[in-house]
């Protein structure tokens, strides 16, 4: 039925503590029934049913697990009773909404050590929550995701870690090192095969999930990305037949359908290899909000998935840094990084882009570096300037930068080495800058995204893309439902709300 936002299904209000995150449960929900899990700024979990509106649950209500913000809290797929909550101690729990909470502290008992990470289970006569106790990474633990299969887990931490365990062996698969700062959200494709990122060094960054490696990285946000999203509905694998994704929430969740599409997108790509056929365009959309109040569509596509493949032409908006050296440590993941620019015969040089989101790199003479015909030596020559002209310009501004600054429009190839040097001094056992870990911005290819566009008057915190809509919301309170091109129409009739009159690509 179409919503009526003037008489809520249900309202609570509370007193002393604030709402912070929730989840429903997909698995168990009808037309009569869901269960909704809610995590509260005192750290308790408050389990209800909104529309029965029956007697609720609440774990850890004497804060005895634990007394930090609720963070994240999300069910375990394909589980009913199951869920697991994150807290900003750093630490992860996971509770049966069968078991009750003890009336006493619980006494853990060591199950898994491993790098930055360590697993206990609780220790008591009877069975209680929480099951198992998982402490991550140092600070605030600030969001964590399943993948589409459920086995995998991915956290994304305030000292800047993005961790990925299985989750029922307890191991660690992989780790990524943000440039700077914390990360603040991560989210799967819906095939499981990359993780996007995003936090407080402006940027979204990709993670190859097979490779265990960062492949790009985009910048587009002023300020810290708060909210990171793929869109499985514009998601397509070949160019002249694009694969629609259709259906429920759970459709997505299934192994199978993902393994499905990754094996006839490799088929294809070698089909392509050996016969030189028809080209096949593999695209993954995803989106970004950010606390500059911007919301960014972003494409991942072949170029930047398979590098060492012969590119047909060039079909995106995608930037390559170029590195006037072979990139350190990256195994040649940049396609540009033989020093020259990547030429498309037949294109002449694009003008450089008027948005603060054009490259501020040693790059930004090739304007793009993707159709540029300057030989090797003039394009050598002007990114020199270009680099001195920016790095001056740095050196006048310094004092002007706000404090949160290190904005990727301010940093320039001469002046990342200051940026390291802070970076070293806040994680020196790590020394990560430059390392598989965390490339540098010119070892990897840079994306821009497809649309950049200003949509609330506050911080954005919510993205959510559905068949038909875009859902934003911001810290001002308004919740946004933006139309698909087509969908404008069948939008407003099936919602008598006032929406914007909004059309996103």
């Amino acid at each position: 039925q179409a919503a009526d936002l003037s008489k809520p299904i249900d309202k609570r209000i509370y007193k002393g503590t604030q709402p912070t995150c929730h989840d429903f449960n997909h698995l168990t929900a009808t037309a009569e029934s869901v269960s909704l899990l809610v995590g509260f700024s005192a750290g308790q979990v408050q389990l209800i049913d909104p529309i029965k509106k029956e007697t609720s649950k609440l774990f850890n209500e004497e804060r005895l697990i634990d007394k930090s913000r609720v963070t994240c809290v999300k069910w375990v797929p394909g589980s009913e009773s199951l869920f697991l909550v994150a807290h900003s101690s750093g630490n992860m729990y996971l509770y049966n909404v069968e078991h009750t909470c003890g009336t006493t502290a619980p006494h853990y008992q060591l199950l898994k050590q491993g790098e930055s990470f360590a697993v206990h289970t609780c220790k008591s006569k009877s069975t209680r929550n929480p099951l198992l106790k998982w402490t991550v990474g140092e600070g605030a633990l600030n969001e964590f995701a399943f993948s589409p299969d459920g086995k995998f887990l991915a956290c994304v931490s305030q000292d800047g870690f993005l961790r990925v365990f299985n989750f029922d062996s307890v191991e660690l698969h992989g780790t990524m090192k943000s440039y700077f700062g914390g990360l603040l959200c991560v989210c799967w494709s819906p095939d499981g095969k990359y993780i996007v990122t995003g936090g407080e060094d402006d940027l979204v960054t990709v993670w190859s999930f097979v490779d265990c490696r960062v492949i790009a990285r985009g910048h587009g946000h002023k300020s810290w990305v708060s909210v990171v999203a793929f869109d499985p509905y514009t998601t397509s694998v070949e160019e002249s037949d694009p694969m629609e994704f259709s259906g429920s929430d759970e459709d997505f969740q299934d192994l199978h359908f993902g393994r499905d599409r990754a094996n006839s997108t490799q088929s294809r790509l070698s089909k392509r290899n050996s016969t030189d056929s028809r080209p096949v365009s593999v695209t993954y959309r995803f989106g970004s909000v950010g606390q500059d109040t911007q919301l960014c569509l972003w494409d991942l596509t072949e170029d930047i998935l398979f590098p060492h493949q012969p590119l047909s032409r060039a079909r995106t908006h995608t930037n390559v840094m170029n590195a006037t050296s072979p990139p350190a440590g990256s195994g040649g993941t940049n396609p540009g990084s033989n020093g020259n620019s990547i030429t498309t015969p037949g294109n002449s040089v694009p003008p450089p882009l008027p948005r603060s989101n054009s490259l501020p790199h040693s790059a930004v003479s090739n304007a793009g570096s993707k159709s540029s015909v300057m030989d090797g030596a003039i394009a050598s020559g002007v990114s020199k300037f270009a680099t001195l002209s920016l790095h001056d310009r740095k050196e006048r501004h310094h004092e002007k930068d706000h404090k949160r600054n290190h904005s990727m429009g301010h940093i320039s190839s001469k002046s990342s080495d200051k940026l390291n040097l802070v970076t070293k001094t806040k994680t020196d056992p790590a020394k990560t800058l430059g390392t598989p870990l965390c490339p540098r911005m010119e070892d990897v290819p840079l994306l821009e995204p497809l649309i950049c566009k200003k949509i609330a008057h506050e911080r954005l915190t919510v993205l959510t893309f559905l068949e038909d809509c875009i859902v934003t919301a911001c810290q001002e309170g308004f919740i946004c439902t933006w139309a698909r091109p087509g969908k404008v129409g069948l939008l407003s009739s099936q919602n008598q709300a006032n929406s914007p009159s909004g059309t996103v690509v």
